[in-house]
């Protein structure tokens, strides 16, 4: 049998005055020592009429410097006086178990602190605020509290309602978030008083130009309509469905993984491309390109059964978190280092990999080699098969440079092309002891080489001849002005 030593009545206030409110709200009102979340609330003008004793927690709002700070002050409070009268009134404006944390800390904790929790609601918050702005209720909406907004997924395709904006200051980083995704001129709606029923309609760039913000202030924002400019995930995702779909496009649905392999790769070259290129325009067009296969692969497993865009997206979150422990839980890190040593053994671990040879294995053989040579060599430096200096690795250059030339001497093929290799490989590693990428930095010589050459071919042609009838020094001698340009 369940003992309560106290009782807290929580009591919604809605969204007008006490004609409002229930009878046994009235009730509870009139008969319980009341302890408002703040005053500012239409009700206050009743208690007052009818003598009815109350205080407020204002002044915690005045004197904490966070908000978490303000809930537990609150709470503990209310927890001392519900033992001291027995049985107490928490009153809140609106919806308590829609926008108050106080509430949430109680419901979640009552069965330890030994206290009875009865909820009065009075008035719906989405049938007000649409009430306010005259408009029917659609079937698609998502609320969101304010000082969550950063951690929520925005949808383009439901009414939002986002409340709790009590400043301009809360108004400007709900703006900067909003602007992300919505165009500066998209219409938004602004609700200020439920009881006197006041809105506005500006534009999104207005949002933090207001200066009427209070406890009632709730923004609305309708979806976007079919003509819109802005998609979000879920539109791609349908997109590709009826790309897919009978009444679809026919090369789309005739698409199987294997034909995609080639878009896949193309398209993540012309990321890097951008990258190198610092074009951030075609970046951002280039990485729509490679999501799209993204989706587009996944629509493909989906219809087959296997999996779809969510499980992709559920498998890299988990992944994320359980390779970052240091975030994510208790595990500490002193710096990079132990950061990345985590990483490996999290991530051998979940690929049954137990042996160095096993993690230079599981490296795909589609990698290409100058990046595949360097990731191999980062392993086995991990276990101490190293060299301890760099000149050590430098040295180890010019010994493989002695051997491509007893094998170049010696004329056989498949010598030279093993000494070639091996010649390659020391290299990187003396690059890797330099912090030097090879993939990196051959990527960046050969667009200087069709750089300088350009030089070339160009001042030629303007010269009124072709590189054919130029000779090499003619030629080499434009290229040294190339490196001084």
């Amino acid at each position: 049998m369940e003992v309560f030593m106290s009782i807290i009545n929580i009591i919604g206030l809605g969204f007008g005055d006490v004609s409002d409110l229930n009878f046994k709200s009235i009730k509870a009102l009139e008969k319980h020592k009341n302890f408002f979340r703040t005053d500012k609330s239409p009700i206050i003008y009743y208690l007052n009429e009818k003598d009815i004793d109350y205080s407020s927690y204002d002044y915690i709002y005045e004197t904490e410097d966070n908000f978490d700070n303000v809930y537990i002050n609150i709470v503990n409070d209310l927890i001392e006086n519900s033992k001291k009268y027995s049985v107490i009134n928490y009153c809140v404006p609106k919806s308590p178990l829609l926008f108050d944390k106080v509430t949430q800390i109680l419901l979640n904790h009552q069965m330890d602190k030994q206290i009875k929790i009865n909820v009065y609601n009075n008035g719906g918050f989405i049938e007000s605020v649409f009430n306010v702005l005259e408009k029917p209720m659609t079937s698609n909406i998502k609320v969101i509290d304010a000082s969550d907004i950063k951690a929520t997924t925005l949808d383009l395709n439901s009414d939002l309602i986002i409340f709790g904006i009590y400043d301009n200051l809360i108004a400007s980083e709900i703006k900067i978030h909003l602007e992300e995704i919505y165009s500066d001129n998209h219409p938004i709606e602004i609700i200020n008083s439920f009881f006197d029923k006041k809105k506005y309609s500006i534009p999104l760039y207005k949002l933090d130009r207001l200066d009427e913000y209070n406890y009632d202030s709730t923004i609305y924002i309708p979806k976007t309509n079919s003509n819109k400019n802005s998609y979000d995930m879920n539109n791609l995702i349908e997109i590709m469905e009826r790309l897919r779909s009978k009444d679809g496009c026919m090369w789309d649905n005739e698409q199987t993984f294997e034909s995609l392999r080639a878009y896949l790769i193309e398209e993540s070259y012309e990321v890097v491309d951008a990258i190198d290129r610092d074009d951030i325009d075609a970046l951002e067009e280039e990485l729509g390109d490679l999501l799209l296969q993204v989706v587009f692969l996944s629509q493909i497993a989906r219809e087959e059964g296997y999996f779809n865009i969510w499980h992709v997206i559920s498998s890299i979150s988990n992944k994320m978190i359980y390779r970052h422990p240091h975030v994510f839980s208790d595990t500490l890190v002193n710096g990079i280092d132990d950061i990345s040593y985590n990483w490996d053994k999290l991530k051998n671990k979940n690929k049954d990999i137990n042996t160095i040879t096993e993690s230079m294995m599981s490296i795909p053989k589609e990698f290409p080699t100058l990046l595949k040579a360097y990731k191999i060599q980062k392993k086995a430096s991990k276990v101490g098969f190293d060299w301890d200096y760099k000149e050590d690795a430098y040295k180890k250059i010019q010994e493989e440079i002695i051997e491509l030339k007893v094998a170049i001497d010696e004329k056989v093929i498949e010598n030279i092309e093993d000494e070639f290799g091996d010649l390659l490989f020391a290299i990187i590693n003396f690059g890797r002891f330099l912090n030097v990428n090879p993939e990196t930095a051959l990527n960046k010589t050969i667009n200087k080489f069709i750089s300088r050459f350009k030089y070339i071919e160009d001042t030629i042609l303007k010269q009124g001849k072709r590189l054919e009838e130029s000779n090499l020094e003619d030629m080499e001698k434009l290229w040294n002005e190339a490196k001084n340009i």
